[in-house]
């Protein structure tokens, strides 16, 4: 029977090609779309070339613009026209997205001489004796005659060790109950050698010892040329407190509460400015 044999072969053909039929459509497909990726590539390239060639076209006619207008001027061109036609060329080029075309590149050169030299130098000379005698502060805290007076005799200067024992002596005077002799030495101690650094203490303890004596007018002096020769002194604040504590008992209330609200201002935060706020507080009416 020849037909069986004849369909036995057109099934083995069949299925010999379908394979061959895929693999080649694969192929194709691949082969599509690598062709559209170079198209794409293409399309995004000549955009750029087209964009690139229309401002190379604008750039031409703007420059084939400057060159009819500029012979076409008749008179010569002020500061002002001069500088609006920069303008409108540099907003021409600007909005082209083009850099300005009078720029150029300008090579600086260090300079090989040195920076000249600046005149430092002043002139000193010593002050006048008789001039700094003004600016130096009198010893007893007055104006200064008594120290130009006649009758005053220089006194040398002592041993700090000395003058510090005779210092000690003096408190401890006041301590054992030898006011007047204590408030004698430390006043003499005060006024010959006004330069110590106990000067100031020993005017505040003198002024201690005249209150003890009941002599409240004299302590206020006191205190008040403590408070005048020594204003940066370690005793200023409690030399302050006694004088307005002298101005209470003599019947200045008005000059007490100045005292203490200048404590209280000045020297904020100190234990003499919470004293003077607690006897401003007693103070008030």
């Amino acid at each position: 029977m020849p037909v069986r044999p004849f369909f036995f072969r057109l099934f083995a053909v069949v299925a010999l090609c379908a394979p061959t039929g895929c693999a080649t459509t694969a192929a194709s497909q691949a082969e599509v779309g690598r062709l559209e990726a170079e198209l794409r590539t293409l399309r995004v390239t000549q955009a750029k070339l087209v964009e690139r060639l229309e401002r190379l076209e604008n750039r031409d006619a703007v420059a084939r613009a400057r060159a009819v207008t500029a012979p076409a001027a008749s008179t010569p061109a002020t500061p002002a026209s001069a500088a609006a036609k920069k303008a409108d060329a540099a907003s021409a080029d600007e909005g082209l997205g083009l850099p300005p075309s009078e720029l150029a590149v300008v090579r600086l050169k260090p300079k090989k001489e040195p920076a000249p030299r600046i005149a430092t130098a002043v002139a000193v000379s010593e002050p006048d004796p008789d001039q700094m005698e003004m600016f130096i502060s009198p010893a007893d805290g007055s104006s200064g005659t008594a120290s130009a007076s006649p009758g005053r005799v220089e006194v040398p200067d002592k041993d700090p060790a000395i003058l510090e024992a005779e210092y000690e002596h003096a408190v401890a005077l006041l301590r054992t109950g030898n006011v007047d002799g204590g408030v004698e030495q430390l006043t003499r101690f005060a006024e010959e050698n006004p330069r110590h650094p106990r000067a100031d203490n020993a005017l505040y303890f003198t002024g201690l010892g005249q209150m003890g004596l009941q002599d409240t007018a004299s302590a206020a002096k006191t205190f008040e040329r403590l408070i005048k020769t020594y204003p940066a002194g370690d005793a200023i604040l409690d030399g302050m407190l006694r004088l307005a504590e002298c101005r209470v008992r003599l019947n200045q209330a008005v000059d007490a509460r100045a005292l203490y609200t200048r404590v209280v201002t000045q020297f904020p935060g100190t234990a003499a400015a919470t004293q003077a706020e607690q006897r401003l507080a007693a103070l008030s009416p």
